[in-house]
């Protein structure tokens, strides 16, 4: 298995949503260092969460599990249920389908570091808990909970 060049890999920072939904997640910064070592199956990224930025908005996948696990930092996940602190060596896994929405946020003063680990599921709907918007893995597109389209 070779080594991965982590510092190699392309840095993106920022987020895929339309404005405004996009504001939260504005400063995080994604490696697809899956993609970089040749993985087609699932995905892993490797995630820096700055102080005061959001993971992504609070959503939940119909096809496709979800894993994270904290490197360094500390981040706050927030679901459904309620809220919990999770800290370097902690582990969060994700059920499809389980229509319960998640993200972490980075409450600290420090950058958080973790793992965040998908199936790629092909008929993956990614739907967002808090607002009116979901995306579908087939094209990427954002559109409402209705179907129509988001207004560039």
């Amino acid at each position: 298995m070779p080594k991965i060049d982590i510092a190699a890999v392309p840095e993106r920072k920022g987020s895929g949503y339309p404005s405004p939904y996009d504001a939260p997640c504005r400063d995080r910064v994604r490696q697809r260092i899956g993609n970089a070592g040749g993985l087609t199956d699932f995905g892993v990224n490797l995630m820096h969460l700055p102080p005061e930025t959001w993971s992504s908005q609070r959503h939940w996948h119909s096809h496709e599990d979800e894993f994270v696990v904290v490197i360094a930092g500390e981040v706050v996940l927030v679901e459904d249920d309620g809220e919990t602190v999770l800290r370097a060596g902690d582990c969060a896994a994700f059920p499809k389908a389980s229509g319960k929405g998640h993200h972490l946020i980075n409450r600290s003063d420090a950058m958080a570091i973790y793992l965040e680990v998908g199936s790629r599921a092909p008929d993956d709907l990614t739907t967002c808990s808090d607002i009116n918007l979901m995306s579908a893995n087939r094209d990427g597109r954002f559109v409402t909970k209705d179907g129509k389209p988001i207004a560039p």
